[in-house]
């Protein structure tokens, strides 16, 4: 087909929720029609202002921001890890399949400016993500991180919806 999309990167955008998986099997069913490589991304959102102020009441500032890096560092290498057993149960020892997975990454910050960020950085030609959505007013509306994302992409951006 001339002028088909040239897809030999996808970022696959997870927050690690429970309906998770299909949104996965999605991307890695993407990757086997482009013949890409997928980039697994989680993002953890940093502590709160609030919960740093409070923090700073009882602790001096250098201890504060100390505790601060270990729990990050101690999260980000917690979510690593179970990311990479995520998608190792999901292909449950198929080899064939785990080859898709180029890297696996965990980062610190909001999770829309990341994404947008790690997707430029790595040069993805794709992003995929779930759409959580939350109701307001009685009507299911997208996530704010899916929206942002989708609205600010220079890239495709795949959304799937949670079951």
């Amino acid at each position: 087909m001339k002028n088909a999309p040239q897809v030999t990167k996808i970022l696959y955008a997870t927050d690690m929720g429970s309906e998770t998986r299909p949104i996965f099997r999605f991307a890695v069913d993407m990757a086997k029609h482009y013949k890409a490589k997928i980039i697994m991304l989680h993002v953890v959102e940093p502590i709160s202002d609030t919960a740093r102020s409070v923090i700073s009441t009882y602790l001096d500032d250098s201890v504060s921001e100390e505790m601060e890096r270990n729990s990050m560092k101690g999260i980000l290498d917690k979510m690593k890890s179970r990311l990479k057993k995520f998608y190792e149960e999901e292909f449950d020892s198929n080899e064939k399949l785990a080859s898709f997975i180029n890297e696996v990454m965990v980062v610190a910050g909001r999770p829309s400016e990341e994404i947008l960020r790690v997707a430029e950085e790595e040069g993805v030609d794709m992003v995929v993500m779930g759409k959580s959505t939350r109701k307001v007013r009685g009507i299911g509306v997208m996530g704010s991180s899916a929206r942002r994302v989708s609205r600010l992409s220079k890239i495709s951006v795949l959304i799937i919806p949670t079951p």
